[in-house]
């Protein structure tokens, strides 16, 4: 059961998912400084923002700028994400190489969102997708609401399992299943993901976005690794929340991830332990403490570093 092996990719959406359900705008200079401490730690996939209307998530109005002060750093893929052509349109002048562009599965949560039905989102993102991967953007597809939703419950996987085709035929680089709401258990997340990786094409990776509402996130994520998925979405400190779904809580914590994986054998190249820091930093900031655990209690005896030693 528990005989995993292999590299585990955590993208961190601290910056995007984590930040924009905040009141407290974190400036450009905030937000950099967190990037690079991401960055530093061994974050290879980092989610800096969204290209959405400022009106309707005011704390991604500068991604733009953003994007235009970032010093790559080779190995680390700087992502964002996009809902629609105007979005994309701004991703594309901003020189964004890697987007996730993604449609509810939920009826209620998509015209919350987008103000669309279900049909209406795909047939408006397909579009959308196609563009991208013309320009030669490395497309993440992704179904939100996908395990469940905060205004229906249940969401008919049969559904699911279309728009993943649908993707699938498109020739996106990945699929990913979100719980937007933190509803999923670990049997529904694995038997999802196995019958997924059994029917979208092999050459497509598939990923987890997971929210840990009702304490469930870290099972999520086992029951993920157990059907084969390597590639997982988390936020530093578990911060995090959609603005249209009432009650939903923050995405499981990146330390906690890292520190999970390498307790499981699997390799993140995350330094969980030089994650504490900015933490730290963002409870300072936000004047509350997060609800990522692994920052909040002393290292293991065997993991603890010599008094000097830095990250």
């Amino acid at each position: 059961m528990f005989d995993l092996a292999g590299d585990v990719l955590i993208e961190d959406e601290f910056l995007r998912d984590g930040l924009q359900n905040e009141t407290r705008l974190f400036s450009l200079d905030e937000k950099l400084r967190f990037l690079g401490l991401l960055e530093a730690a061994g974050l290879r996939r980092i989610q800096v923002g969204s290209f959405v209307h400022p009106k309707w998530v005011p704390q991604m109005a500068d991604t733009d700028a953003l994007f235009e002060r970032i010093d790559p750093r080779p190995g680390t893929v700087y992502s964002a994400l996009v809902l629609n052509g105007k979005g994309l349109e701004r991703a594309l002048d901003a020189g964004v190489r890697h987007l996730s562009i993604s449609v509810s599965a939920s009826e209620t949560h998509s015209r919350k969102n987008t103000n669309r039905s279900v049909d209406e989102g795909i047939a408006h993102i397909v579009p959308v997708i196609e563009r991208a991967l013309s320009e030669g953007v490395a497309v993440r597809a992704g179904i939100q609401s996908a395990l469940g939703c905060g205004f229906e419950g249940r969401i008919d996987p049969d559904l699911v399992a279309g728009i993943a085709h649908r993707y699938s035929a498109l020739g996106v680089h990945e699929i990913n299943l979100a719980d937007t709401a933190g509803l999923a258990n670990p049997r529904q997340v694995f038997t999802l993901c196995r019958r997924l990786r059994n029917e979208i094409a092999p050459n497509v990776a598939l990923s987890l976005h997971l929210h840990d509402t009702r304490g469930l996130g870290l099972s999520n994520m086992l029951a993920g690794l157990q059907a084969g998925v390597r590639i997982f979405d988390a936020a530093l400190g578990g911060l995090g929340g959609c603005p249209f779904v009432p009650g939903a809580t923050g995405n499981v914590a990146t330390e906690d991830v890292a520190f999970a994986c390498e307790q499981l054998g699997l390799s993140t190249g995350v330094d969980w332990q030089a994650l504490r820091a900015p933490v730290a930093d963002a409870e300072a900031l936000l004047g509350r403490s997060l609800p990522g655990r692994t920052s909040h209690v002393p290292a293991p005896p065997w993991a603890q570093r010599p008094a000097g030693e830095s990250a």
